[in-house]
């Protein structure tokens, strides 16, 4: 095989990954009339059609889902072998791709990547924050950090953080109007704000818990969001009850704009971990990462 026709099969699988030819471009760091042609070109010699281009999407075809299944083992084997070439370098270097949620980014994997990358200068990484469950392995990323509890099954998973508490919040003009809840079930008399998951475009279902009791509790109100600091700035102006990490609100409660209910029904739950294929043998620049992730509670 010649060396471009490994190039046109590199170009194929993120393609067929991404099913969009302007994000497999950028992916790869080709023009999109080069990536076009090197598909075309891939086509003609095999003489069989490997993608089915619509206007708006890619996919592949019954021949390019076989030649999928053949391309991602190869690939993932090629790229496990380069890795291990670096530690024959005196300095750890390669890329290190991670999904995460948007406040695992900021609290726990920005303070650790700030070190890393400024005592490795051969490392470099990249952070996609996405809300949603990312298929890491079909998405070519290293590793994803998520709740513990929402964890992919087959993966080997390392706490990265402390445990973490939900936090029912409110102003004081709105209890002083409405009341303060003392059980979850009175919240369904109050006006609450929602949350909509951006990846499965569901409402988030409040979940609460008291001395092993486990209470999920559907709410109601003006408002359905998406994002975190407009549903804090929408609780501060007084429109209902928000339901969030107590992180995000740790300065609104501390000055006052916002007020804690229902605090005894907010027990701890496991924080973040990262997690990653279990037949990946980790590279010398992800040790170092993992190494300055690995969290070692404060007895």
């Amino acid at each position: 095989m010649r060396r471009e026709d490994l190039g046109s099969l590199a170009m194929f699988l993120a393609v067929a990954e991404e099913r969009n030819f302007t994000r497999a471009a950028a992916r790869l760091g080709v023009s999109q009339s080069a990536l076009s042609h090197s598909m075309r070109r891939l086509e003609a010699k095999l003489g069989l059609r490997l993608l089915t281009r619509t206007t708006r999407s890619v996919s592949p075809t019954v021949a390019g889902e076989r030649l999928l299944e053949t391309l991602r083992p190869a690939l993932e084997e090629i790229d496990a072998k380069l890795s291990s070439l670096t530690e024959m370098r005196e300095r750890p270097a390669g890329t290190i791709r991670i999904t995460t949620s948007k406040h695992a980014a900021r609290t726990v994997l920005w303070p650790a990547i700030n070190r890393l990358t400024a005592e490795n200068p051969d490392i470099e990484v990249e952070l996609s924050v996405d809300a949603g469950l990312t298929d890491i392995v079909a998405e070519r990323f290293d590793a994803g950090v998520r709740l513990g509890e929402r964890l992919e099954k087959d993966m080997i998973a390392m706490p990265i953080g402390p445990k973490l508490r939900m936090a029912a919040v409110a102003s004081p003009d709105y209890l002083a109007e409405h009341g303060t809840p003392q059980t979850p079930g009175d919240l369904a008399h109050h006006r609450c704000i929602n949350l909509r998951f951006v990846s499965s475009g569901s409402l988030y279902v409040w979940e609460f818990e008291k001395n092993g009791r486990e209470l999920k509790v559907k709410v109601e109100g003006q408002l359905v969001l998406n994002d975190v600091d407009l549903t804090i700035d929408a609780a501060i102006a007084g429109h209902g009850i928000a339901f969030m990490i107590e992180d995000h609100v740790a300065p609104q409660l501390a000055d006052g704009r916002l007020v804690r209910v229902l605090d005894d029904w907010c027990e701890p739950f496991d924080g973040h971990y990262l997690y990653y294929p279990s037949r990946r043998q980790p590279s010398p620049a992800f040790s170092l990462l993992l190494d300055a992730l690995r969290y070692r509670s404060v007895a």
